[in-house]
């Protein structure tokens, strides 16, 4: 079994995936979805957060190169970065979504040197605004950015946009067909909700629309 095969099982199996068509959830967009992801669920077991460190590890191995700086995005992100960090032994810091309207008015809270390569850790992706941002701050502070890992990513085309639009790559150890294989192969879901997925992750805003959502 592979590490995002592993992870989609636990996700489902502790609820940190929920679905619900008749009853869906608010996202921080305003629409309202059938999916929600709580990833911050995975914390409580530590062999969970392990398997999530491993993946981010195998990623980085396949695709992001020179790594100088591990950077968390606040807060979901900073556990993990903050365990990957420790395991590769590289300087932690951690992005707030705004500046600091107190003390040092600070965004970027640790030590970030010019042209040190970063590589920004987030726990989910949905149309990808708030990754997006923190890869913009740390370049701003003089950091080199070309990478951002998540642990889970629902695919989306806003996502993808977004990110090309500020020439940095995203990688997830979880994507959405692959949460959607192991809900189907462990009854997690029915037929019918899957079914209900794949449209809604062709469209989710357009399926929000035509739902009265």
């Amino acid at each position: 079994m592979t590490i995002a095969e592993n992870i989609a099982q636990v996700v489902l199996e502790i609820g940190a995936v929920q679905f619900n068509s008749q009853q869906p959830f608010i996202w921080t967009s305003g629409y309202k979805m059938p999916i929600y992801n709580d990833n911050r669920l995975l914390l409580s077991n530590a062999k969970h957060r392990a398997l999530i460190t491993q993946g981010f590890q195998d990623l980085l191995k396949k695709c992001a190169g020179k790594v100088e700086v591990i950077a968390g995005t606040a807060t979901a992100g900073i556990p993990h970065a903050t365990t990957l960090a420790d395991l590769l032994q590289l300087p932690l810091i951690y992005v707030r979504p705004a500046t600091k309207t107190y003390g040092m008015g600070n965004r970027i809270e640790g030590a970030l040197r010019k042209n040190q390569r970063v590589l920004v850790i987030e726990d989910l992706i949905s149309t990808g605004e708030s990754a997006a941002n923190a890869v913009t701050a740390v370049r701003e502070a003089g950091g080199i950015v070309d990478h951002c890992f998540s642990i889970f990513s629902y695919g989306l085309v806003d996502a993808a946009d977004k990110f090309k639009s500020i020439s940095c790559e995203i990688h997830s150890i979880l994507n959405f067909s692959e949460l959607l294989k192991i809900a189907s192969s462990t009854k997690k879901l029915s037929a019918s909700d899957i079914a209900t997925l794949r449209s809604w992750q062709k469209s989710p805003f357009e399926w929000a629309k035509n739902n009265g959502l």
